[in-house]
């Protein structure tokens, strides 16, 4: 956390939130955003995923007030929001996202009481980096610290999880949370998203560069369909278990059986995508220890082809970039996240981006009228505290 960010989160508590009998010292705290190399919309579908950390990152400074109140403030928006109830606020949703970690740690038993929060970040909102898992996990580390929860990070991403999932009113599944909670620096993590068994991988492939192009399409995943996608992958997983009870996921399933269960033309489309992104993981994930680029991008390309056509989730203007770069003869490209707008993740030689970004940017904004933008990043640790 740089000077200037830690000194405007902490003029921001001490200048707009007046001093109270008891206020606690204040400490700061960050929490990153995040990219998934591989497995996309599988994490609710115990699919196998391959996310990390980026180096673009919200800062908060918290500290306790013993007022019983929660006074938080968005640098970014410019907003305030104070309250002694846990309510989900209509007219200030930012706050949901903290009010909704509240929410979950008092369900679990643990001890919040009244604090001053305040924060800022440089994770692109709406861009399928996960800004919004960011401010949970971030919010439910730094409540661990100042209220002295004895619990893992692992619980932690379970914690903001569910409180998207129950307050926010987002049925995510566990993915961004958890990478956002245990990342560690220079490495990917391959997630069993079914078991939550996890391990670490290096990124490493010499002389090849993933950088994000940001479509300017800006999604709300409570507003997109996304919980409409999850709602098809859990009936059809209820229809397959029925007719093969040992599968409990629908990444359990084969294609034969997604054939023989009855789904609907939708539910097997979400079907067909979540086992093929279930090769395409594990073949990304032994073509980065082989070191083989050309096979990564091969896969980026399919994984878009499935997203776009199987899932659904894709835009039009994610996939023309997609094929704007396929067209450049880049390695691999795929629209990430939740779909529906966000980033598209590009692997390519190194030395290429700025020219070709130079090209898209000026045929992208013909097209759609719409500015993209370029995010170089480099894979960062998890949530943290910042001394």
């Amino acid at each position: 956390m740089t000077l200037s960010i830690r000194e405007n989160l902490s003029s921001s508590l001490s200048d707009i939130f007046p001093g109270a009998s008891s206020l606690g010292p204040i400490r700061f705290f960050s929490a990153p955003g995040r990219v998934n190399i591989i497995g996309e919309h599988v994490d609710y579908a115990g699919g196998l995923v391959f996310p990390a950390a980026i180096d673009f990152r919200t800062n908060f400074a918290i500290r306790t007030n013993g007022l019983g109140t929660f006074r938080l403030y968005s640098l970014d928006f410019q907003s305030e929001f104070v309250t002694k109830d846990v309510i989900y606020s209509e007219e200030k949703p930012w706050a949901n996202y903290i009010l909704g970690v509240v929410s979950e740690a008092r369900s679990l038993g643990l001890r919040v009481e009244g604090f001053d929060l305040a924060f800022t970040g440089n994770i692109p909102q709406g861009a399928g980096l996960s800004s919004s898992a960011a401010v949970e996990v971030g919010v439910a580390f730094a409540l661990s610290k100042i209220f002295d929860w004895d619990i893992t990070k692992e619980k932690i991403a379970l914690l903001a999880q569910a409180a998207e999932n129950h307050f926010v009113g987002v049925n995510c599944g566990i993915m961004d949370q958890f990478v956002i909670a245990v990342a560690k620096p220079s490495s990917c993590i391959s997630l069993n998203t079914e078991s939550l068994e996890y391990s670490y991988h290096s990124l490493d492939l010499p002389g090849y560069e993933f950088y994000l192009i940001d479509s300017n399409v800006k999604h709300s995943l409570k507003e997109s369909e996304y919980n409409d996608r999850r709602k098809e992958v859990e009936s059809a997983t209820s229809k397959c278990n029925k007719l093969s009870p040992e599968v409990k996921t629908l990444s359990q399933a084969d294609f034969f059986l997604i054939e023989k269960a009855g789904l609907t033309p939708s539910e097997f489309k979400r079907a067909v995508h979540i086992l093929g992104e279930r090769s395409r993981a594990q073949n990304v994930i032994r073509s980065l220890k082989d070191k083989n680029a050309k096979e990564v991008g091969e896969e980026l390309f399919s994984c878009h082809e499935s997203l776009s056509k199987n899932f659904q989730v894709s835009c039009e203007e994610t996939d023309f970039i997609v094929e704007w770069f396929r067209s450049e003869n880049v390695l691999g490209a795929r629209m990430i996240g939740g779909g529906f707008g966000g980033c598209v993740l590009v692997l390519d030689k190194e030395g290429r981006s700025s020219y070709l970004f130079s090209k898209l940017e000026k045929e992208y904004s013909q097209k759609f009228g719409l500015n993209a933008k370029i995010y170089k990043f480099s894979i960062s640790e998890g949530v943290r505290e910042d001394s």
